[in-house]
């Protein structure tokens, strides 16, 4: 067994964003930021486009800003050692927006990942208005801790899970905008996303934290439902329903032994898998 690296503590912010409004959602990362120091958490995750909304429509590039805007320094500038995910519009060039995640720490906005698959049917629509990201953003909140990011809709192609995944994160963080029935009358998100995550934890051997809304945005009610997964897949830490934040500690032991018992990741054959979908 390796030598035993130290836990690292982690949180996940439950919150309700004001549609279209930077300024005042800004001010309420500032406070859960706070939070997050007081209780030393090192990793702290907010949901999909938390700073802006959902529902952005038209109004989209309005609220866009670049990655080094100074309403994101500003943020990044209260997050001290503590890495902060933070959901934004991008705007990458004329025309070209982005639905990304911000990763702030030490004072300044150190990397941003861009979602990459945009899921267009039921009442998401985020097709029409975003580009498509990329690539894959590793990221070190601590330097013996690595993690990965992927956002909402990326979680439902097992392929890009399985992609960011064969690079042996720590953790997978899941920043989701979640509401009931948008996807139809017959899927319930309260049911299916505990069962998603669960089993890419339990198979990969990899902690989760997934941050998700809680409260209304026009006709839609964001469910809420944020937790932090173990390596077993097993709940660390569940928020109860409304504004809240969630942390838990992530054992780097429990994480190696469950990677030695289920070996998914050492027996991910992926020169066959090339070839069979060549």
């Amino acid at each position: 067994m390796q030598a035993t690296r130290p836990p690292l503590h982690v949180g996940a912010v439950q919150l309700n964003s004001t549609l279209g409004e930077i300024e005042r959602n800004t001010e309420a990362h500032r406070q859960w930021i706070a939070e997050a120091r007081r209780r030393d958490i090192e990793l702290l995750v907010f949901p999909e486009l938390s700073l802006t909304g959902y529902a952005l429509g038209l109004s989209t590039p309005r609220v866009a800003c670049a990655r080094n805007d100074p309403r994101l320094v500003d943020l990044a500038s209260s997050t001290g050692e503590m890495q902060v995910m933070v959901g934004f519009v991008e705007a990458a060039g004329p025309g070209e927006y982005y639905n990304a995640m911000a990763i702030l720490q030490h004072g300044r906005v150190v990397d941003v990942h861009r979602k990459l698959n945009l899921p267009t049917y039921g009442g998401l629509e985020e097709g029409k208005w975003f580009h498509r990201g990329r690539h894959l953003t590793p990221t070190r909140p601590r330097q013996d801790w690595c993690a990965t990011t992927l956002i909402c809709a990326d979680l439902w192609n097992p392929a890009l899970v399985h992609a960011a995944l064969l690079a042996r994160p720590d953790i997978l963080c899941a920043p989701i905008n979640s509401a009931s029935h948008i996807v139809s009358q017959g899927f319930s998100n309260e049911e299916n996303w505990p069962l998603n995550l669960r089993f890419y934890a339990m198979t990969y051997g990899t902690p989760v934290i997934m941050a998700n809304r809680f409260g209304p945005e026009g006709e839609h009610h964001f469910w809420g439902g944020s937790q932090i997964l173990g390596p077993r897949g097993e709940r660390l830490a569940e928020a109860a329903a409304g504004e809240t934040l969630i942390d838990a500690e992530l054992d780097p032991q429990a994480i190696e032994i469950a990677r030695f018992e289920l070996p998914t990741l050492r027996d991910a054959d992926t020169p066959l898998i090339r070839e069979l979908l060549t």
